[in-house]
């Protein structure tokens, strides 16, 4: 395995943002405190699309519904917000790119903020096996234990994803500095510190920040979701 393809979920591959339509799931199902938390959401998803989200803050209400509610129920919702949400936007162009990586026998990764109890069904929508996500941690680390509001290691956000795909890549055998070629994919300037470490970092549906990044460094820049694609 020479060549990594990592992939940003949200506004990446996805055309919107699961952790904030998962908050929003979770409004409409009436598991949380509708106004203040729907509220809240929108406060953190403002914040991050500005790159001034305090990631510690935002886990700290992202995770806590996760830890008031039992790994069924959570489950239910899950499958409903997969089916109400997420697989029918799972986009053929994005499909098509992750397959264009898979077809190369690429190495090909998700790495996303999101937490993995949220993302880890959609990545395996896309057919991907390897995630790198936030982790939230559950009673004594049980893999099917109770949620316990808390994250477990370093979130998978800003500098945080290099920290954690380096972990990664070491568990694979792997390390940047003997791929032949590694792409990264991401549409937020959030991931600056990971397009950076990568041979190959790919703007893909980029904000205006990173577009503007993109432009100034002559990155590529891909447009998924475009009509025109």
């Amino acid at each position: 395995m020479s060549q990594l393809a990592l992939f940003d979920l949200d506004h990446t591959l996805l055309p919107f943002d699961s952790d904030y339509e998962w908050g929003q799931f979770l409004v409409r199902q009436g598991a949380v405190d509708g106004e203040q938390y729907a509220k809240a959401n929108e406060q953190f998803y403002a914040e991050y699309k500005v790159g001034k989200l305090d990631i510690d803050a935002f886990l700290r209400f992202a995770l806590k519904p996760l830890s008031e509610n039992s790994r069924e129920q959570l489950q239910q919702w899950h499958d409903a917000f997969m089916h109400e949400k997420i697989n029918g936007q799972l986009h053929p162009n994005a499909i098509a790119l992750v397959k264009k990586h898979q077809t190369a026998g690429d190495l090909c990764c998700v790495v996303t903020a999101t937490n993995s109890f949220v993302t880890r069904p959609i990545v395996k929508a896309f057919g991907i096996d390897h995630l790198v996500a936030t982790d939230p941690a559950t009673e004594n680390n049980q893999a099917n234990g109770r949620f316990t509001g808390k994250v477990a290691g370093i979130p998978s956000f800003k500098a945080g994803k290099v920290t954690r795909v380096n972990a990664w890549l070491y568990e694979q055998g792997l390390s940047f500095d003997i791929l032949e070629k590694s792409y990264f994919y991401s549409d937020s300037l959030n991931d600056l510190p990971l397009l950076e470490r990568v041979s190959h970092p790919i703007a893909t549906n980029p904000d205006e920040r990173l577009r503007a990044e993109a432009e100034k460094r002559d990155w590529p820049i891909l447009e998924l979701f475009s009509s025109s694609q």
